[in-house]
């Protein structure tokens, strides 16, 4: 999670997140404390990436928001091909990079950039899971979701993942798009949306 404060189940220190699964199971990595930011909780990720099981392999991933870049490497760990993390926070960006240094995940990449600024843009290439935990407050959900369905981002078969606060009601999804699953855990409600071919 990004810019806002909430507890952290299953948690440790406030500026620390633990990859739980894959090639860097249980590395523990350190982030700046400013502003809330909050790695997804343990829970949310076991969940999220055993729904999405051998799929992530091989899988081209954006990690949007990135914060502490909880989402983004445990796909690098659990064998995605790439991940771009886009953060427009300096401190955040270049811990990220760092990690990636230290963990030599050369699949990894880092964007200093606001995602809507970004995303105006052409795209360079096409995703095939998308990591979507804005704020939640700041209202990005719904003009987020709709740049990546129609500005060419994403692959046919592309998925999104959203992070959403459990007591609001799930972002509405552009036309073309259904929720495939959908979970809560504390605070935090969360799903993957899929292209609606039916």
């Amino acid at each position: 999670m990004k810019r806002r404060r909430q507890s952290a189940r299953g948690g440790g220190p406030r500026n620390r997140l633990r990859l739980i699964g894959g090639r860097w199971r249980g590395r523990r990595l350190s982030f700046p404390e400013s502003g809330g930011v909050r790695p997804s909780p343990d829970r949310v990720r076991e969940t999220l990436f055993n729904w999405l099981g051998p799929e992530l392999v091989g899988a081209r991933v954006v990690d949007l928001f990135a914060g502490t870049g909880a989402l983004g490497l445990e796909a690098l760990s659990r064998g995605a091909a790439s991940v771009l993390f886009v953060e427009r926070d300096r401190h955040l960006a270049a811990t990220l990079r760092g990690h990636l240094e230290a963990l030599d995940a050369r699949e990894g990449a880092v964007i200093e950039r606001d995602v809507l600024a970004w995303l105006a843009g052409a795209p360079e290439q096409q995703f095939d899971l998308v990591m979507l935990d804005p704020p939640y407050d700041a209202g990005l959900h719904w003009p987020v979701l709709c740049a990546l369905a129609s500005g060419g981002w994403l692959s046919p078969e592309a998925q999104l993942y959203i992070e959403y606060r459990a007591r609001a009601e799930a972002p509405a999804l552009p036309e073309g798009w259904r929720w495939h699953r959908q979970s809560r855990a504390g605070e935090v409600g969360f799903g993957l949306a899929v292209p609606d071919h039916d």
